[in-house]
């Protein structure tokens, strides 16, 4: 495999002749890691990271397959923190350029979509009001402000051609003029389940934008999970230190007498919010394949507490005979509860080394799964009831279809791992299954999108 300049190859002979001089490592298994190290740095590479910097994230991450190769990784650590920290990239002055053009890239549309969504009142639109309900249009339109920027940053980052590049506008057009000329019923059912289930869909389409040519490889699709993951906790850590500068700048403003609360709920915080989805993106993407374990982490911090959390409910719900209330807040956070057990599970997954053989932590997941399992056959079991008598509505069906989606993922991920577990099947078929399975959720939340309202006459 070629690699990517003088300098890197040097770095994989001085890496070879580590990995022979500290132990007597047989000339294949030599060839059969440098392999795998050469595969990693064209990955990352495709990636959009510079060969130099891609070959230390790889000797990083081939650290956790070979002791020798960690330690190499360990002696080798003070460069890689002063590229992550600095920015310094052995490509010099060309690197540079490219970070700074960049930034400028990133900063431009950060600011797009900040002012995004101040244009609608221009255009006849009624502008947001801090004493009044977002008004339809942001409620339906919000993540229009913003994805159709993010996925032109990675067509960019990718130096995606211009064919790609029309093909990833065809459904972010598509989707603008489908919610908003949809004869919708005020409030009603319909409106508000295209509204949660539009930016799903979408979603997939940055997707594609971000794994580029690679969006037909599992490794590809597992990326963007990882990127999803990461990017939602760096918008967490950002809107909490918005929240902080906007407590700030209201009460340093009200010392001198200066109310600014309309501003701030009508400029700063959603101009705020589309831009820092832009700026996190963009960290992410920097940062994530040098440290890329801040959501594997918290995985295992809350996997075990959600296991317990689920097997104290279902223990509940056994001893005290009660079914689950069947309203549309109940179900969506129980349907949030479910999604998010399974976000546990990919990132559990996406961390885990395949070639390590089953632990501790693989049995809590699989008692996981198998909680959660359990929780949502329940749950279809109460909403077909209530399907029975009441008759089908928006949100009986859409609850239906979401359970029925989780429960066919919970169910064969229950199998495979089971299978992982008693030693009958490779960790790789999980891992293959989750990211097979990633583009049924963007298709279902567009039938919901597209089919619900004429199917049920726009309620």
């Amino acid at each position: 495999m070629a690699m990517h300049g003088d300098e890197v190859e040097g770095q994989i002979a001085r890496w070879r002749e580590h990995l022979r001089r500290r132990q007597a490592t047989p000339a294949s298994d030599v060839e059969e890691l440098e392999s795998h190290l050469r595969g990693q740095v064209a990955a990352l590479v495709g990636a959009g990271l510079a060969a130099d910097e891609a070959f230390l994230v790889a000797v990083k991450r081939l650290g956790s397959l070979d002791a020798v190769s960690r330690e190499f990784a360990r002696e080798h650590s003070e460069r890689l923190w002063k590229q992550l920290v600095a920015g310094e990239d052995a490509t010099g002055a060309a690197a540079a350029a490219r970070g700074r053009r960049e930034t400028l890239v990133v900063v431009g549309l950060a600011l797009a979509a900040a002012l995004a969504i101040k244009l609608p009142p221009l255009f006849g639109q009624p502008p947001m009001d801090p004493d009044q309900e977002l008004p339809e249009f942001y409620f339906l339109n919000l993540s229009l402000f913003v994805l159709p920027l993010l996925t032109g940053y990675f067509a960019w980052k990718r130096g995606l051609d211009r064919a790609a590049c029309l093909w990833l506008a065809v459904p972010f057009a598509a989707a603008a003029v489908f919610v908003n000329s949809v004869p919708f019923t005020p409030g009603g059912h319909t409106q508000v389940l295209a509204a949660l289930h539009l930016p799903i869909a979408l979603w997939l389409a940055v997707g594609v934008a971000y794994a580029a040519r690679r969006w037909r490889t599992g490794a590809g699709r597992m990326d963007f999970v990882r990127f999803s993951g990461e990017l939602f906790i760096y918008f967490v850590l950002m809107a909490l230190g918005g929240g902080v500068l906007t407590v700030f700048t209201g009460g340093i403003f009200a010392a001198i007498g200066v109310n600014l609360e309309r501003v701030m709920v009508t400029w700063m915080l959603p101009c705020g919010a589309m831009g820092a989805v832009i700026v996190g993106a963009w960290l992410v993407e920097a940062k994530q394949s040098v440290v890329e374990n801040m959501a594997p982490v918290l995985t295992r911090v809350f996997t075990p507490l959600f296991t317990a959390l689920l097997l104290a409910f279902l223990a509940t719900m056994l001893f005290t005979g009660r079914g689950i209330a069947l309203d549309r807040e109940v179900l969506i956070g129980f349907d949030l509860l479910l999604a998010l057990v399974l976000g546990l599970l990919l990132y559990a997954v996406s961390a885990r080394d395949p070639q390590a053989p089953p632990g501790l932590f693989d049995g809590v997941l699989v008692v996981l799964v198998a909680s959660a399992l359990l929780a949502d056959a329940v749950a279809l079991a109460a909403i077909a009831t209530r399907i029975t008598e009441l008759g089908f509505s928006p949100n009986r069906v859409a609850a239906l279809g979401e359970n029925l989606v989780l429960l066919v993922n919970l169910a064969w991920s229950l199998w495979l791992y089971a299978r992982f577990l008693a030693g009958r099947g490779p960790f790789a078929a999980v891992e293959d299954w989750q990211t097979a399975y990633l583009p049924v959720y963007a298709v279902w939340a567009a039938v919901v999108v597209v089919v619900f309202p004429p199917l049920f006459g726009y309620q």
